[in-house]
């Protein structure tokens, strides 16, 4: 049995010091040093509400309540909930909830 693998093209040392030079003159790049690290503050405490939601998302998965999925949805749909602001996921997600009990009573008389 053949395995594919990737063949793995490494820089000469000419493009190895160009890539180098031009890290080295990006105004927006840093070298994050010892100085940086003893800065540094944990993301709990610079972005709680990101982590927060993070974990959410990551126990609905495991717990089988939630799917991640790849939709395509009309672009006028999209903008519609967009527009909303906020956590227009979990509005795409309610209104699909809705429209399934709709559908199951009128099913059921």
């Amino acid at each position: 049995m053949t395995t594919k693998r990737r063949k793995i093209i490494r820089p000469t040392p000419e493009e190895d010091a160009e890539i180098n030079r031009q890290i080295s003159e990006d105004p927006d790049d840093f070298e994050a040093d010892e100085e940086w690290f003893k800065n540094a503050k944990p993301s709990a405490e610079i972005i709680p509400h990101i982590l927060e939601r993070y974990h959410r998302e990551k126990e609905a998965l495991e717990s089988g309540k939630k799917e991640r999925l790849r939709v395509l949805l009309d672009k006028e749909v999209l903008d519609y909930f967009r527009n909303q602001g906020g956590d227009w996921h979990s509005r795409i997600n309610e209104a699909l909830r809705e429209a399934v009990q709709r559908d199951e009573k009128t099913k059921s008389r």
